[in-house]
């Protein structure tokens, strides 16, 4: 899935690694992600923790899509810091999952916490054969 993402990889996201629930992805915020405060906006902040649930939510096989989302801002992302996203699954029941996905920076004094998501997803009814 992640190979035909164009929409991640125009920013710069790397899949750092992904196995069943679970997915790392990176991005270098730049000097185009910054708004008006001179801080990461948002809205990248946040497409990058979509893109590691993606990851992770797909991981089992059948095509799967976010429900819902929310992301926690804990501390402003900075022109040049490389965000690292971690997601891991919390539970599946039916055709619906929980993830958490925890966005932080590497700090001199150790990883720094930038964001926290929780997206829910849900398994999308693949089509049955034309009858």
């Amino acid at each position: 899935m992640f190979d035909v993402d164009t929409a991640s990889q125009a920013l710069g996201i790397e899949l750092v690694e992904a196995e069943r629930g679970r997915a790392v992805a990176r991005m270098a915020v730049r000097q185009a992600m910054v708004n008006g405060h001179d801080i990461a906006h948002g809205g990248y902040v946040f497409l990058l923790a979509d893109t590691a649930f993606a990851c992770a939510c797909n991981s089992h096989g059948p095509v799967t899509v976010a429900a819902a989302a929310e992301i926690t801002f804990v501390a402003a992302a900075r022109r040049g810091d490389l965000l690292v996203a971690t997601a891991a699954e919390r539970t599946t029941f039916g055709r619906n999952g929980i993830y958490d996905v925890t966005v932080h920076r590497s700090t001199q004094a150790g990883a720094e916490v930038v964001a926290e998501f929780r997206g829910h997803s849900r398994i999308v009814e693949q089509p049955g054969p034309a009858g």
